[in-house]
């Protein structure tokens, strides 16, 4: 099965004339020997990210050590036509950091260095293969943190952060990736070094710093980023809220935000993820509940007082059944630890587990629950349901074997109509696990051809040859005439250069 995606995923891409021999004795002037990987059993670990349905082994794995070799590694590639994609701590689930056959991944792994933490500017000044959770910890002394938490954040990058544009349990009253970064500096394929915004609250010009944030690296390689930081507030406490029906659940989701509260996090869980993850973690999760509510407030000992009460009082009306407030920072955290490892615990249940991501509006959640399951008899496969709720984020966890025959196609088949729903619903087919070559398809869903013609323009004039993560993110319209969801006029793109992807 594995060897028909790893087909798929690159089957519109022609960089087949590369000329390897030579690509490798290019590389090997600009990096020391421990630094170029390029035989089958050094570049295994490298042929998927966290969505391993697809896989890929590339030519060559390059980690440089500094910007200099990045810029010099891109000006090799682009001079010889060689596919680049870069990479961070390869937690992604979309696909994102897939390798191409016949091109380079760019491993940003070495660059991990704080270069600056101001507590007074509030800012660090990090590289790309910084973890997440690692700029909060050196923060902690001065009373401050990174706020974007995404589940993976213990092992993510903050250069993959910038790529997928990352959220967290948190992002609903702290914002995404974007909302938490001021500057990027990064390198264009020509090896060209440039930056996006400014240490200022606003830059001048065009906001390119938003059109790099979420781009999936395929405008350039971020080298440097510049983030903000946030003081940890005096006090957080969390409401466990049961139901015993789903979409009550889903109901009260949209009664907190329609009562003009934004909870530091608003988290859902269904019975399925709650009893996957409860004997993992041990979180005192209500195990007898059809969903879970994680509803937190932090700030002043009064503000979290008073939040407390009103969200108690929203959760009470909408049906609640048993309501539990965390009464230490223990526990607290280990409300959040259950939450944050629902994804690992569905490996102890289930061979191999699919992670959809989409983005509904909160009043359509409880709609959408009760469609995924009917979709889980329709498919044959269970679905265990997490969603960032109070953004609307949704994180479906559909179970399968992928060694039972047609179980990973019924599997995509699932995820394709979740995401089809999401836009449906008047949502978007992703909200933090990026496209890749994932949700490629659903693109045509969601964007006509007028739009995607206007994304390939963007790409042309940072890339011209389609050299930066070919094949991700943004069809071509011939490929959504393939898939049956368009119909393309007058020859397709603008750039013709573009349609091998």
């Amino acid at each position: 099965m594995n060897q028909q995606r790893q087909h798929n995923a690159n089957r519109d891409q022609d960089f087949g004339d590369v000329d390897r021999a030579g690509v490798l004795v290019a590389l090997s002037r600009i990096l020391p020997t421990a630094a170029l990987l390029s035989t089958a059993e050094d570049l295994k670990p490298y042929e998927c990210d966290g969505l391993s349905a697809y896989r890929e082994l590339p030519l060559a794995v390059v980690l440089p050590e500094d910007e200099a070799q990045v810029v010099a590694v891109l000006k090799a590639c682009h001079a010889r036509g060689v596919p680049v994609v870069a990479r961070g701590a390869g937690t992604g689930l979309s696909g994102g950091a897939l390798p191409h056959k016949h091109g380079v991944v760019l491993s940003l792994a070495k660059l991990k260095k704080i270069l600056h933490l101001d507590p007074v500017a509030r800012v660090a000044v990090v590289q790309p293969g910084v973890r997440n959770l690692a700029i909060s910890e050196a923060a902690a002394p001065c009373g401050l943190y990174y706020a974007p938490d995404p589940s993976s954040q213990i092992a993510c990058s903050i250069g993959g952060n910038i790529a997928e544009n990352s959220g967290g349990v948190h992002c609903l009253k702290y914002g995404l990736t974007v909302h938490n970064v001021l500057r990027v500096r990064a390198v264009t394929i020509e090896g060209e070094v440039i930056e996006f915004g400014n240490h200022a609250l606003d830059a001048p010009g065009l906001d390119m710093l938003a059109l790099l944030i979420g781009s999936e690296g395929m405008l350039a390689v971020v080298t440097e980023v510049t983030v903000k930081l946030t003081p940890k507030p005096l006090l957080a406490q969390v409401i466990m809220a049961s139901f015993d029906d789903v979409e009550k659940a889903g109901d009260a989701v949209a009664a907190i935000i329609a009562a003009g509260i934004i909870p530091a996090g608003l988290e859902m869980m269904d019975k399925a993820a709650t009893a996957a993850v409860e004997p993992y973690v041990k979180a005192g999760y209500d195990l007898n509940a059809e969903a879970i509510l994680l509803c937190e407030s932090d700030g002043t000992p009064e503000e979290v007082s008073e939040e407390i009460a009103a969200m108690r009082s929203v959760l009470e009306h909408s049906g609640a059944t048993d309501i539990r407030v965390s009464l230490s920072e223990a526990e607290r955290l280990r409300y959040w630890s259950g939450r944050k490892a629902a994804f690992p615990a569905m490996g102890r249940i289930s061979p191999d587990y699919y992670c959809m991501d989409g983005t509904i509006p909160r009043k359509r959640v409880a709609e959408m629950l009760k469609a995924i399951a009917a979709m889980e008899k329709k498919y044959g496969l269970r679905c265990a349901n997490v969603f960032h709720a109070g953004d609307g984020n949704l994180h479906p966890l559909i179970l399968y074997d992928a060694n039972v025959p047609d179980e990973l196609a019924r599997t995509e088949a699932f995820g394709a109509e979740i995401l089809a729903l999401s836009v449906a619903l008047g949502g978007a087919i992703t909200g933090e696990h990026g496209v890749g070559v994932e949700k490629i398809g659903a693109m045509c869903v969601q964007f006509d051809s007028a739009a995607l013609s206007v994304f390939h323009a963007i790409k042309h004039s940072f890339d011209a040859q389609g050299l930066l993560n070919p094949g991700k993110a943004v069809p071509t319209l011939h490929r959504c005439a393939e898939f049956g969801r368009m119909h393309v006029h007058g020859g397709g793109l603008k750039f013709p250069e573009l349609e091998r992807f």
